[in-house]
């Protein structure tokens, strides 16, 4: 079965509806009860239960992460190539480089959370979220802070971009970070930098099948990298302070109790995930849901619905500690499980322990209302807070 013999049924719903974009949780919960399979001409086939997006996460022979244009490594491979490429990164996300990297990453939270009590009223994204993301992922690749600039604005335009739908911008955009990268990479050549220099440089010196990594493969993985930390850091970082700012109660108790801290992030970050969806294609027909699927056709996982989803989590809405983590799929699972969770979760970690012991109170600004994020991006585009 094929595209030709399986149209696209008709659409059933629209991902980028004023509806949808005022609140993306909300839409995405009454989608799951409504139509937990749906059709859209934006994102094909959006599954919002959690069973079957753990049935797509560990089934990549039937559901292939081959889905772009452009070259993704690892994210948009599959096994063989998958494992290659998989077994050269998850070494620079070690329990030793996490160990090494904390304290620069701590550094970077305290210069940003410091004089917060003293500013007045602030705007929590801009302000601290975004440049806590983006410096922390320059630190962590030895890039320059020179880039920082580059890197958020790069972000955001890619983010418009995606929205948007526009392939010639999304191709340019993509072709802008290769020459950021060839940039990076010509500037370590020339000094002869060896692996032990930093992160990028050490990419440089991995081999696959016996060859070094070329210039295209490692612009892939470091835009992969720099798309998924910038974006999902900032807004973790900004759902983590606005959830905290409409709970005080929570914030009280994690004031003393830090050690609660690891667990209350991932379970917020159920509540409000940071991510929206991660696409696949069929590589043949399927049925999902009581909906056939023919081969070739779009699917698109929506974490933020799964992670809510009442089948597996009881009352879903709510903020708990006693939960199952194995049921939380911030991270996904299967062989696509993110490689980087062990940075972001002390990023955060270490960015929190902060905040809540260089202040005294988070709350929000009640004459200045927060602005949701729009697909693709989670969070809030915009939190004034008052921070004391």
């Amino acid at each position: 079965m094929n595209d030709a013999e399986t149209p696209d049924p008709r659409p059933e719903w629209d991902p980028q509806s004023l509806d949808v974009q005022r609140d993306q949780r909300a839409a995405y919960d009454q989608m799951r009860q409504r139509c937990p399979v749906a059709h859209s001409e934006f994102l094909g086939w959006s599954l919002f239960r959690h069973a079957d997006v753990v049935r797509v996460l560990l089934d990549h022979e039937t559901f292939s992460n081959a889905v772009s244009q452009h070259l993704s490594v690892p994210n948009g491979m599959d096994p063989p190539e998958h494992t290659v490429y998989r077994q050269i990164i998850e070494p620079f996300f070690s329990t030793a480089r996490m160990t090494a990297f904390e304290p620069v990453c701590r550094d970077l939270a305290v210069a940003l959370v410091r004089d917060l009590s003293l500013a007045g009223p602030v705007e929590f994204m801009a302000k601290v979220a975004v440049p806590f993301a983006v410096r922390s992922q320059c630190a962590f690749l030895g890039w320059p802070t020179a880039l920082q600039g580059v890197l958020a604005r790069w972000t955001r335009r890619n983010h418009e971009a995606t929205l948007a739908q526009d392939r010639k911008a999304m191709s340019a955009i993509a072709v802008e970070f290769e020459g950021i990268v060839d940039d990076l990479l010509e500037a370590r050549l020339e000094v002869g930098a060896g692996p032990e220099a930093d992160l990028t440089a050490a990419l440089m010196h991995e081999k696959v099948w016996g060859r070094a990594l070329s210039h295209e493969e490692i612009a892939s993985i470091l835009r992969n990298w720099t798309v998924g930390e910038i974006g999902t850091i900032s807004a973790s970082v900004g759902i983590l302070a606005g959830f905290l700012a409409d709970h005080p109660d929570v914030q009280a108790h994690l004031r003393g109790r830090p050690d609660l801290l690891p667990a209350a992030i991932d379970e917020v970050l159920r509540l409000h995930g940071p991510l929206v969806t991660n696409r696949r294609v069929t590589t043949r027909p399927v049925e999902v849901g009581g909906r056939p699927i023919g081969a070739g056709e779009r699917v698109s996982i929506n974490w933020m619905s799964a992670n809510r989803d009442e089948h597996a989590f009881d009352d879903p809405a709510t903020f708990r500690l006693d939960r199952d983590p194995s049921r939380n799929l911030l991270y996904g699972a299967g062989i696509h499980v993110c490689p980087g969770a062990p940075l972001a979760r002390l990023e955060l970690r270490v960015f929190l322990e902060e905040l809540l012991a260089r202040t005294g109170d988070i709350a929000t600004a009640p004459d200045r209302p927060a602005t949701l994020a729009v697909y693709p991006g989670s969070g809030y585009a915009q939190l004034p807070l008052r921070i004391s």
